[in-house]
């Protein structure tokens, strides 16, 4: 758009507003020439304005959840009677808007997709939002178009797909509008979606920002607008208040410097025209019964495809769509929650929902509302024929720019009754969150409400005013409870209204969700925290509620399902169960849930699903993932499918960070099928085979890298050592773990003592010799500072070994009997921090060790002499008495064995002759004092 102006703009109604302008901008511009910045800019606001109101659509401006907007539509569309309204929002969220009438405001419009196709994996979960309030301009629109005979609403803007095809995002999260942190509950009932809204006007410079806050005398962007556009367009007539929206749009897209915002804007603008062109084109709908809806910025687009006759266009393309399967539905939605979206002053959009419905009341317009909806005042009305546009009721070309620019707004006077009970309320409202307010706080709030706005140049004390001066008068030095006065002014003037999506419009999961739920007899339908009682052992058909609710528990947040009493492991099952539910506040959650399957139990299995065959699955995370389908889905097909996936991923595994997760879980899964199946399924067999090739193939690498801790060496160990009989029972081979052994040498001490005793536990190292060995270690002065890692390693070999508990305490006495106080006070704190980080869970297996080892009391401690002591006197031991039976036998008839065992101890072996036994030895003379038992035997056998 040139700076010069046509003949025929020059001529046309707002010639002489133009002309104004221009004198103004040279008169402002000392003596510049008409074509500098300001001027052209203020002409070319002129020319935006007047291209809108020529176009043959009648485009209709609009601010997001603007209650001015919101009652101008009301009053333009009982005058005009549209049959086509064209509304500026995402076309595929088409199918929503008739659940709208099962929800209360506000609500979102959500599409949702986290299985993507055609745009990066990194991206999921995409969401998009359009959050409604009652206070909006499409809202009234959807409830006019679907409470009316014969009105069609088409959704012209580009479809959710498009929204990240265009804009894609420049990290790793989609690109939306700055999000303050909120404080609030609400905030986070959109969670990270891309906001959709009709007219964002904030302007582009924050200079100007700057300027019109400072002149102004407000705090912040949403005051402003409120005070120098809401307010006096409230009340406008439909002329006066298309215009102004225009000249605000078209000012707000001329100052915005980011070309990207303005790539953007143009080709959405684009797109939508070529939709309309496109219906009107099929159906023959005449242009002057139809009404485009579309925020202020786009009503003055400049684009070449701007109107329904552009001559000198070219054809705009619209892609194809992506394969990304989208999911529709309804969320619920929070004042809060909007202004965090959108970046706006906390507490405007309920200062906004309160300025129109004291606009509705007062009678300024009759607004459409949707017949039966949730939350609002009397009913929708019928039905009725739309009909044809009375003469007269053209959106009118007469120039009201130049009156408004030219006068005042006026303003309105000071409404006592209003303010009083304001100030009543708030003082009221404060006594009952803690402050100490009186009848003497209120009279100051009045006072100082109406000197607030006298110095900002308003007679009539906005809620902004009032906000400030309840602050100023009550809030003293701290804040007694949870919310400040200005957030009880917010609560006051209208609170942060929260929606709820109705049961009709919910996803089928969650409608199953609250259907099997019934049997607990608790709206889950509320905000509130409820708690459930189930006795499981006494009434068992709660039982499906305590399954459902375990699932729940996996997939929801937190805070939505919370047991307080019960658990749910393998092979556990709570008899009585408590939890707190908070459904109803989770809603989202929950809705979100519905568009991943059917059932719960679907989504879990799923999700499960895809967390093990992601490219970056570990055979931990997979062994999780079977733990979970057994304990909550109790589906064993499937964790035997899940169970081989973790077989590949640990074969393919070549670090062993995950080692101890998974000797856990994979000990905890064995214990279970052991203890409730007759035989270990296929995969677990196929696990210890191919962990114990796999882990012995690691075990020299993992003692010499530096960044394998000993945590993980030790849980290597732990799994080859024990589970090796098992492991040699599958058919593995016991010398490849010897050979692995042999071949480590690491130089950490930790990982030295492991490999000692990792020796000691396949006899390839006498015990004798380790002993001897830290016996070494203790004696060289050299070692003493290291001594604290060597008996890190020996803790964390409690483990694979737990024989060697009784050497560890010895080695630990040793070392605080011999060293010195100057050697043993500098080593000690760093001994408890070795053991704390490498060895917290094995430290009570050494206390136990210790507590057996050690008296029990003070007078049995002083004449106690440790039995490694090689000072004390070995009290002579009576020769045992050699034992004959069966046992006795197979071993004196097979001494090898015991030999061996005895070798590899450091203990000799005596043979003893074995004496006969008399008469049957003690079994015959216990069967002899009692006959009975035989007898009852015997004639029991006979029978």
């Amino acid at each position: 758009m040139t700076g010069t102006a046509t003949k025929a703009t020059a001529a046309g109604v707002f010639g002489p507003l133009r002309e104004q302008l221009l004198d103004a901008a040279r008169a402002f511009g000392d003596g510049e020439a008409a074509g500098d910045g300001v001027a052209r800019l203020l002409a070319g606001m002129v020319d935006d304005v007047d291209r809108a109101l020529r176009e043959e659509l009648e485009i209709f401006p609009v601010c997001h959840h603007s209650p001015a907007s919101a009652l101008a539509m009301a009053r333009r569309l009982r005058e005009k009677r549209p049959k086509v309204v064209y509304l500026e929002l995402c076309e595929d969220f088409a199918p929503l808007l008739a659940e709208l009438k099962n929800c209360r405001l506000p609500v979102a419009l959500q599409s949702f997709a986290n299985e993507l196709d055609g745009f990066p994996k990194k991206w999921a979960p995409l969401s998009v939002i359009a959050p409604i309030t009652e206070a909006s301009a499409e809202y009234q629109a959807i409830a006019y178009a679907q409470e009316t005979d014969g009105v069609e609403l088409v959704l012209v803007d580009r479809s959710t797909d498009h929204v990240y095809q265009w804009d894609p995002p420049e990290s790793d999260g989609p690109a939306g509008p700055d999000v303050p942190d909120g404080s609030g509950d609400e905030d986070g009932l959109h969670g990270d979606a891309v906001g959709i809204e009709i007219g964002d006007l904030r302007p582009g410079f924050a200079e100007l920002e700057e300027h019109l806050l400072h002149h102004g005398k407000v705090r912040h962007w949403s005051e402003w607008w409120d005070q120098y556009v809401e307010q006096p367009l409230v009340g406008a007539d439909y002329a006066t208040y298309r215009q102004v929206m225009t000249l605000i749009g078209s000012l707000f897209r001329r100052l915005d410097p980011h070309a990207r915002n303005r790539e953007r804007n143009e080709r959405r603008e684009r797109f939508m025209w070529t939709r309309m062109r496109e219906h009107i084109a099929a159906t023959g709908a005449d242009p002057a019964d139809c009404l485009y809806v579309c925020g202020a910025a786009h009503a003055v687009s400049r684009v070449d495809g701007f109107g329904l006759r552009p001559e000198a266009a070219e054809p705009f393309d619209i892609p194809p769509r992506t394969g990304t399967k989208w999911r529709y539905g309804l969320i619920p939605s929070s004042h809060s929650a909007i202004e965090a979206q959108f970046g706006l002053a906390s507490g405007s959009v309920s200062i906004a929902a309160a300025t129109f419905a004291k606009a509705v009341k007062r009678g300024g317009a009759a607004p459409f509302r949707l017949k039966g909806q949730r939350g609002a005042s009397a009913g929708g009305r019928k039905k009725a024929p739309a009909p044809a546009a009375p003469a007269g009721a053209g959106a009118g070309t007469a120039d009201r720019l130049s009156g408004f620019l030219a006068r005042p707004p006026a303003l309105d006077p000071l409404d006592e009754s209003e303010l009083l009970g304001w100030c009543v309320d708030i003082v009221g409202l404060a006594r009952r969150n803690g402050y100490l307010a009186s009848t003497a706080d209120a009279i100051a709030v009045f006072e100082t409400s109406v000197l607030l706005a006298g110095m900002r140049g308003r007679t009539r004390p906005t809620p902004y005013d009032f906000q400030d001066a309840a602050v100023t008068c009550i809030e003293k030095d701290r804040v007694p409870g949870r919310r400040d006065v200005a957030r009880l002014c917010e609560i006051l003037l209208g609170g942060d209204r929260v929606g709820q999506v109705g049961y009709e419009s919910l996803p089928p999961l969650a409608r199953d969700v609250l259907d099997r739920l019934e049997p607990l007899g608790l709206d889950l339908g509320k905000r509130t925290v409820q708690r459930a009682l189930l006795n499981l052992d006494a009434d068992p058909a709660l039982r499906p509620c305590s399954d459902l609710l375990w699932v729940l528990r996996r997939l929801l947040p937190d805070d939505a399902v919370r047991p307080i009493m019960g658990a749910r492991e393998l092979g556990e099952r709570s008899i009585q169960e408590s939890w707190d539910l908070a459904i109803g506040r989770n809603q989202r959650s929950l809705v979100e849930l519905g568009y991943e399957g059917v059932t719960a139990e679907q989504v879990l299995e799923r999700r499960l699903r895809r967390a093990v065959y992601d490219p970056k699955a570990t055979a931990a995370a997979a062994l999780r993932a079977v733990e979970d389908a057994v304990v909550y889905l109790d589906a064993g097909r499937f964790a035997d499918e899940l169970g081989a996936r973790a077989v590949e991923l640990l074969a393919a595994e070549r670090t062993v960070d995950d080692a101890p997760e998974v000797l856990r879980r994979i000990r905890r899964l064995l214990a279970h099928y052991r203890a409730t199946e007759p035989e270990l399924p296929e995969w677990c067999r196929e696990f210890v085979t191919a962990g114990y090739a796999h882990y012995c193939t690691l075990l020299p690498t993992a003692f010499v890298d530096e960044h394998s801790g000993v945590r993980q060496v030790a849980a290597m160990l732990g799994f080859l050592l024990g589970m090796e009989s098992l492991a040699l029972s599958l058919g593995c081979d016991r010398a490849q773990l010897e050979l692995a052994v042999r071949q480590s040498h690491p130089e950490a001490p930790a990982k030295v003592a492991l490999l000692w005793a990792a020796k000691s536990q396949l006899g390839l190292m006498p015990l004798a010799d380790v002993r001897a060995r830290c016996d070494e270690l203790l004696a060289s002065p050299l070692s003493v500072p290291s001594f604290p890692h060597y008996l890190s390693g020996f803790v964390q070999a409690l483990d694979p070994a737990p024989g060697l508990a009784p050497l560890v305490v010895e080695v630990l006495s040793k070392a605080f009997g011999r060293l010195p106080d100057r050697v043993l006070l500098p080593w000690l704190p760093k001994l408890i921090t070795t053991l704390k980080d490498h060895a917290r869970e094995m430290v009570p297996v050494l206390v136990h060790e210790a507590s057996r080892t050690f008296p029990g009391s003070l007078p049995a401690l002083d004449a106690w002499t440790p039995p490694w002591s090689g000072d004390a006197e070995a009290p002579a031991a009576a020769a045992p008495s050699a034992v004959s039976g069966p046992v006795a036998d197979l071993l004196a008839g097979r001494p090898a064995t015991t030999e061996a065992v005895a070798a590899l101890l450091g203990h000799p072996v005596e043979w003893r002759s074995a004496p006969a036994a008399a008469g049957g030895g003690e079994a015959a003379a216990l069967v002899a004092r009692h006959p009975e038992a035989p007898e009852a035997v015997a004639a029991l056998l006979a029978r």
